[in-house]
């Protein structure tokens, strides 16, 4: 009896002193920016003259933080979750905004800027992310959803001058936080790619009526 009571000492002891190996937390972001090529560069670096401001993308509570979010379509579509051990190193909608920011920066030769510069912007770009998760048709199968509005601003006049949704559906190439990572960042491309094209036609449509 003492012999086993020993053992079991031994067992808690060991159990309370042994530190329990912990799943290290993997951050991520979009990765590096891609130069966009647009339906007209010529016409869009020539009116992108002017300067835009992209201003800060907001988002919904529930998106303004750095977890990595999906949702089980399957069972309760209303109901989001996020992975314990994946992170993105900052909100999804200030991963975006820097990424488009970027984007369009490179394809205008730096006629951007930020909420930050002192110089005054001819046009501001408002963003507002409404959804940026992984949804499970199944447990086996899933894609993500990203779904953003912008809105083109006349900063003299403050008028809207365009708007536009852009919904990118893409299927995610495994069902875990490294295929939601990898099938977001992708449609994070996706999305600015398009971004880029409808802003280049729009400013350009804009530009013509200004001199006419």
């Amino acid at each position: 009896m003492k012999k086993l009571y020993f053992f079991f000492s031994i067992c808690l002891t060991g159990c309370a002193i042994t530190p329990q190996n912990e799943k290290p937390v993997s951050v991520h972001d979009f990765g590096l920016p891609k130069i966009y090529r647009t339906n007209s560069t010529t016409d869009h670096q020539q009116h992108l003259s002017k300067n835009l401001l992209v201003a800060e993308a907001r988002s919904p509570v529930w998106l303004n933080n750095n977890t990595i979010q999906y949702r089980f379509a399957y069972q309760d579509p209303t109901q989001s979750y996020k992975y314990a051990n994946s992170r993105w190193s900052a909100s999804p909608a200030t991963l975006l905004t820097h990424h488009i920011r970027n984007s369009i920066a490179i394809t205008t030769n730096n006629k951007v800027l930020s909420s930050t510069d002192s110089v005054r912007a001819d046009f501001i770009l408002r963003l507002e992310l409404e959804e940026f998760s992984q949804i499970f048709d199944a447990i086996d199968n899933s894609h993500v959803l990203i779904k953003l509005r912008a809105s083109l601003i006349n900063r003299s006049s403050r008028s809207l001058k365009a708007q536009h949704s852009f919904n990118i559906k893409l299927a995610a190439p495994t069902a875990n936080a490294a295929g939601a990572v990898k099938a977001l960042a992708e449609s994070s491309d996706k999305l600015t790619e398009e971004l880029v094209n409808w802003l280049s036609k729009e400013l350009i449509k804009t530009m013509k009526k200004s001199s006419t």
